[in-house]
């Protein structure tokens, strides 16, 4: 009995019971790697946008030179041409006479340089050029380069390269990265942890939730919006995206929420999902720039008329507001919680859950690895965070990393609580392995780096 039993734990029970575990666990671990690279990303697309600006646009490059792009206020592609800044003297003084003639030509208010090579001196050589009034931005030009290789820019910019694609979209995220991060597969931001080694299908179908919710979190304008961020709408997809998308440009803007009835294939049900979720500006109804679902409009009229005033002023006039009553406006239909997202609404309607925009820029002359030095501090962008700890962007080409244990003076269990993707922090340099390009930072307040020599042996 004593050998049965032995020999059927080794043979049958320990294997299988190795198996189911090793399963588990996997499991387990790739629901952990969906949930933060959902959380990074989701981080990402609410990042907060610069809004409706003349932006110039740079895609950073030594021999092959910088592509630059004028973008108006719609991010529509003005002008594109080439500055080679950092091939030559004569090259330079040309460069420098492209940039100001552009920005006085299409009255740029912001420049927007993307990150990668050569990103650190296109920023100190356009900083230097001291242009008035315009401000200056690095900006995370990651996926840059999958859109601009995609089906969506070949068919919105048919006739430019790659390069001109690319110095666009990195212009376009400076004025709204929501509106152009859902260009691309979220799985190409870069936001991760072992993106390659999970279930790719969860992964594939947790991004496209956390989209889906940081689209309708926000909100789209109707008459601007692509019909890439119109598929991510509630109750809408690509199809009925493409049929809003063609039937604005065959009958122009929409005027009402109402309209969006006669758009060929959207129904009543597509409509009262959508509805909540779509904005217009300068709409005959004010209602319809808020996020008052159609459906409570008639709510809204009441509280109104109760007051004595229209639905116009009621929006503007916070004092009106304070005097409604929400208690006598409950029915089976509306509870109290429906009606206080209302009333928030129409405090601040259309209102931008994002944060406001604030410049950034990095400490000049720290371009490379070989620039820093132990106990510097500096300012830095959260560019990935892991459960491990967060990675930031200091401009030197290779971000650094601030383990669990450097982000605060206490314990720390999970990274998210600290820092987010996007954030702009100080960072104090604790070690740097310029061969294995591995920087070690820390956000603590007060902290002892390291040496600088990593191979002392114990005494």
């Amino acid at each position: 009995v004593q050998q049965a039993l032995e020999d059927g734990y080794k043979r049958l029970l320990e294997p299988a019971m190795e198996t189911e575990l090793r399963v588990l666990t996997k499991q387990k671990a790739d629901e952990e790697a969906i949930r933060v690279f959902a959380e990074n990303a989701r981080q990402l697309l609410l990042a907060a946008p610069m809004g409706q600006k003349n932006v110039l646009a740079i895609d950073p490059g030594f021999r092959t030179g910088c592509k630059v792009v004028c973008l108006d206020k719609q991010g529509q592609l003005l002008e594109n041409t080439a500055i080679y800044p950092h091939t030559g003297q004569g090259n330079v003084k040309n460069a420098e006479v492209a940039i100001k003639q552009l920005c006085e030509k299409h009255n740029i208010e912001a420049i927007a340089i993307g990150n990668g090579t050569a990103g650190r001196e296109t920023e100190s050589f356009v900083r230097g050029l001291n242009l008035p009034n315009v401000t200056i931005v690095m900006v995370n030009e990651s996926g840059a380069s999958i859109y601009s290789a995609s089906d969506v820019a070949r068919e919105e910019f048919p006739t430019q390269d790659i390069t001109v694609r690319g110095a666009v979209s990195i212009g376009r995220r400076l004025m709204d990265p929501l509106a152009e991060l859902v260009k691309i597969d979220p799985k190409s931001i870069g936001v991760g942890q072992y993106q390659h080694d999970v279930d790719q299908n969860k992964l594939q179908a947790s991004l496209d939730d956390t989209v889906i919710s940081a689209v309708n979190a926000v909100g789209v304008e109707l008459n601007t919006a692509s019909k890439q961020i119109l598929a991510y709408v509630s109750g809408l997809g690509p199809t009925l995206a493409q049929n809003i998308v063609d039937y604005r440009n065959s009958n122009g803007a929409f005027k009402n929420r109402e309209s969006l009835k006669k758009v060929p294939r959207l129904g009543d049900k597509a409509y009262e999902q959508a509805a909540g979720f779509l904005r217009i500006r300068n709409a005959e109804n004010v209602l319809d720039t808020s996020g008052v679902h159609p459906e409570r409009y008639a709510v809204v009229d009441k509280m109104a008329k109760d007051l004595g005033t229209t639905i116009s002023v009621l929006m503007k006039d916070t004092t009106l507001q304070k005097q409604i009553k929400l208690q006598q406006y409950v029915t089976d239909e509306i509870g109290l919680p429906t009606l206080t997202d209302i009333l928030k609404e129409l405090a601040k309607p259309g209102r931008d859950p994002r944060e406001a925009f604030e410049a950034f820029s990095f400490t000049d002359g720290v371009n490379e690895i070989a620039d820093l030095r132990i106990g510097m501090k500096l300012p830095g962008i959260v560019t990935n965070i892991t459960n491990f700890g967060a990675f930031v962007d200091i401009g030197v080409h290779q971000d650094g990393l601030v383990h669990t244990s450097q982000l605060a003076n206490r314990f720390v269990a999970n990274p998210n609580d600290i820092v987010k993707v996007h954030q702009k922090v100080e960072v104090t340099v604790m070690e740097v392995d310029a061969a294995r390009k591995r920087i070690s930072l820390s956000m603590k307040t007060e902290v002892s780096p390291k040496s600088e020599v990593r191979s002392q042996k114990p005494k």
